[in-house]
């Protein structure tokens, strides 16, 4: 027998529930929703040939996601990509190239626009890369690496770093059990108040905070019982929040996922949540988390 899961709005307890509204944007879908708290579809973007799986709502109100460019292949994640605005009638009001966008983007407060993209490694970087398994690099023998940019309304790059420019490659190996394809799949940016970013890198477990003067790590941490952790993001407290896929964890038996919170400084988690039993609350990809204004926790 197949068990079928309920859809639709399943519990609201309107008395904890956080009141406001929830932008949805379906994984390969050209429609992105703005649902209220019954569940209901209040507002609609149309979106063509839209791209990765980060969707945006604005303050002025608009929507910012990334899309193929006209010329663009669909399996090719090298191809040119463009983040685009789009105001609340659905008409693009801003765009930036972005070849290779992947993952996440941000508006910055200054109106500048950041984004992760994937760029090839040099034979040089490709020698420095450890890990992974052996023999797994592109068709062609290629290995991609991260990049972010950072435009300005115009355009123009004002700031940008590279993984293989930027980190030592050496000490950073790739999870023995993923392939060479990729170094080491960035999958969320988020903008620090000093001007530097915070990435998680998927492959490895590892969070970073960059410098923004100096394009180095300042800060860094490793666990593999994240398993591939997704959208890390600094709290208003000072702490770090992500979605611990839970994939590869070693010694855990049956895999399950954590949403956690840690001090920077020392590491310790501050908080969780897991599912009870904790098998029962599992997603190995994307997915993550809120923390919303009320203090409660909105999850994906």
């Amino acid at each position: 027998i197949m068990r079928i899961r309920d859809t639709g709005l399943l519990e609201h307890d309107t008395a904890r529930a956080t009141r406001g509204f929830t932008l949805l944007a379906p994984l390969g879908s050209e429609e992105i929703y703005l649902l209220d708290m019954a569940g209901k579809v209040v507002h609609q973007w149309h979106i063509p040939r839209r791209s990765g799986n980060k969707a945006i709502l604005l303050a002025n109100g608009n929507l910012m996601t990334a899309e193929l460019a006209a010329d663009a292949s669909d399996g090719d994640r090298e191809s040119l990509r463009m983040i685009v605005e789009y105001d609340w009638a659905g008409k693009r009001v801003w765009a930036c190239e972005a070849r290779g966008n992947h993952h996440d983007a941000v508006r910055l407060a200054n109106s500048n626009t950041a984004f992760l993209g994937f760029e090839r490694f040099t034979e040089e970087s490709k020698r420095r890369l450890r890990g992974g398994i052996p023999g797994s690099e592109m068709k062609d023998g290629g290995v991609l690496g991260d990049y972010i940019h950072e435009v300005a309304p115009d355009g123009r790059i004002v700031w940008e770093w590279h993984a293989q420019d930027d980190l030592e490659l050496e000490r950073y190996p790739i999870h023995p059990l993923n392939s060479r394809e990729e170094f080491c799949h960035a999958n969320s940016l988020f903008a620090l108040p000093d001007g530097g970013y915070l990435v998680s890198f998927r492959r490895n477990s590892w969070l970073f905070m960059i410098d923004r003067a100096t394009r180095k790590v300042r800060w860094e941490r490793q666990d593999e019982y994240w398993g591939g952790q997704h959208d890390a993001q600094l709290l208003p407290n000072g702490n770090l929040l992500f979605f611990a896929n839970g994939l590869y964890m070693p010694n855990q038996g049956v895999p399950h996922s954590n949403v956690i919170e840690i001090e920077p400084a020392t590491g310790k988690e501050v908080w969780s949540y897991k599912g009870s039993p904790a098998w029962s609350f599992f997603s190995p990809h994307i997915s993550g988390a809120q923390r919303l204004w009320s203090g409660n926790t909105l999850i994906c």
